[in-house]
């Protein structure tokens, strides 16, 4: 029961970061403009991530191993793309202060879905 509903989780943040960044790429509802200084490479991985989101929340339903995978490699694009991040701040880059605090919490909620699948499946049969 808790496994399910970790996958469900998983599952609506993917679709919910999925809608976000997608709408950011396409200017959906003019939402360009409301983000302010986005940095595109971060919408770009957050992009990517929510398809691994994806992956990963429907084979943790399925009870599939390489859900802690998928989620492993979103926690390394998600850090990799902070470190990036880090960079563009320190040569003078725009960006709006709420990119970086969500790039913690996403980091941070990606390792804790991470950890959760491993210890899910880690003794499947």
């Amino acid at each position: 029961m808790i496994r399910k509903s970790v996958a469900l989780v998983i599952l609506l943040f993917g679709f919910i970061t999925l809608f976000m960044s997608a709408s950011v790429i396409l200017d959906l509802f003019h939402i360009r403009e409301k983000e302010g200084h986005y940095v595109t490479f971060v919408v770009w991985a957050n992009f990517v991530c929510s398809i691994l989101y994806l992956m990963a929340g429907s084979a943790l339903l399925r009870f599939k191993k390489i859900a802690s995978f998928w989620l492993l490699l979103s926690v390394l694009i998600l850090a990799a793309t902070f470190i990036a991040l880090q960079v563009h701040i320190h040569n003078g880059g725009l960006y709006e202060k709420k990119t970086v605090v969500a790039m913690i919490f996403r980091t941070g909620l990606s390792i804790i879905f991470t950890i959760s699948s491993y210890l899910f499946l880690k003794n499947k049969k």
